[in-house]
């Protein structure tokens, strides 16, 4: 019997450690909501500006649509800086992220950065009144896609937030991972959550990660290196291995998101961001120089009104506010969840797809589940 496609790693049997939380998703950490936009057109020969398309947008608000505004304490780490993720100088000096997340792909950050100014604009006119410096991450899709041809529009940034909502969270080839490759297979979007307990109290560390990265040679699951294993032919073409076929090992990106509803200060989110390539290297990457591998983390746990807006006059005691966080020497258990997280949101990345025909026929194999779990002896 063929297994399914759209099942996640642990739907398949892989054992992975940590708890998860009930979506096993980003938006298991309270008020988060998670949107997308895609956009599949055409086939065959490259025509820029007509295709073929294989692209969108992914948005993630990490108050929901009502908490556009309200900051959370955050920061941002990068591994490797082929890439590009906008509003991180604001994020160095306030420790704050107040505005919604966009990732697409590498030329449509520009389009975005105005997407979400011009939906901020329509659905958060007090805010507008000030400055707004969008978060807008992307990764690299020309393989598949026409990266030239201006598909991702403001109003496709638009529509990916207008759809953000939470509970579970759509995965592989959707949004802004729509047009992307993981290990030299079709990659995309993957997600996953830790539960940590304290005492009586909960809390959860949320994973979200757009897969563009790493050669097929390096892929490992559970320890063990698959990738050099795993031979798929290309069905459109005999001589599947013709080097223009093949998708880029190495190149492309990767962007991870963390979020938590733990009471961390901006130093703290930083340290989070640091685990994120302990997560990566489980699954094979050495981190390649062609790879921008940009990763930021924030905590939803302070949930008050921005201390950047422009003051009123004078000054009250009530605006000096005494916050408490997570003790140093607590945070081991969300460093392990943090690497346990990408781990798995990779391969479930790489799980639920299918593969991808693109422009010029480029071809992406959806990583096999069968032979893989052969491999693996399950």
């Amino acid at each position: 019997m063929t297994i399914e496609q759209n099942r996640r790693a642990r739907d398949i049997g892989l054992e992975l450690p940590g708890t998860p939380g009930p979506f096993n998703a980003i938006t298991d950490v309270p008020g988060v909501e998670v949107g997308y936009r895609t956009l599949i057109e055409g086939q065959g020969e490259l025509v820029v500006g007509q295709g073929p398309v294989r692209t969108g947008v992914t948005a993630i608000l990490p108050r929901g649509r009502a908490g556009v505004g309200r900051p959370c304490t955050a920061s941002w780490y990068s591994l490797n800086g082929n890439g590009e993720m906008t509003g991180t100088t604001w994020i160095d000096e306030v420790g704050e992220l107040s505005s919604p997340i966009t990732i697409s792909n590498t030329h449509a950050v520009g389009a975005c950065h105005a997407g979400v100014i011009e939906w901020i604009n329509q659905e958060h006119p007090k805010m507008a009144k000030q400055w707004i410096l969008p978060v807008c991450a992307e990764t690299w899709d020309g393989y598949l896609n026409d990266i030239n041809g201006g598909h991702v529009t403001p109003a496709v940034a638009r529509a990916a937030l207008d759809d953000a909502r939470t509970g579970p969270v759509a995965e592989g080839s959707i949004g802004g991972g729509t047009g992307m490759n993981c290990y030299g297979f079709k990659g995309g979007n993957g997600t996953s959550s830790r539960r940590i307990a304290f005492g009586a109290k909960t809390f959860t560390v949320g994973v979200f990660v757009q897969a563009n990265f790493g050669a097929r040679s390096e892929l490992t699951v559970l320890g063990r290196p698959v990738g050099r294993e795993l031979e798929v032919p290309d069905p459109l073409n005999s001589n599947w291995i013709e080097r223009d076929r093949i998708a880029p090992g190495g190149a492309g990106s990767v962007i991870v998101i963390v979020a938590t509803d733990a009471p961390l200060d901006a130093k703290q989110c930083q340290a989070l961001t640091r685990r994120v390539p302990m997560g990566l290297a489980r699954t094979g990457t050495t981190g390649s120089f062609f790879s921008g591998d940009i990763f930021l983390a924030f905590s939803a746990a302070d949930d008050r009104e921005s201390s950047t807006a422009f003051p009123a006059q004078g000054i009250s005691e009530s605006e000096i506010q005494t916050r408490g966080v997570m003790p140093w020497n607590r945070m081991n258990l969300f460093y392990e969840a943090v690497a346990h997280g990408v781990e798995e949101a990779v391969l479930n990345a790489l799980l639920v797809n299918q593969d991808m025909v693109g422009r010029d026929d480029h071809w992406s194999p959806a990583l096999p589940h069968e032979p893989l779990l052969k491999l693996l002896g399950r």
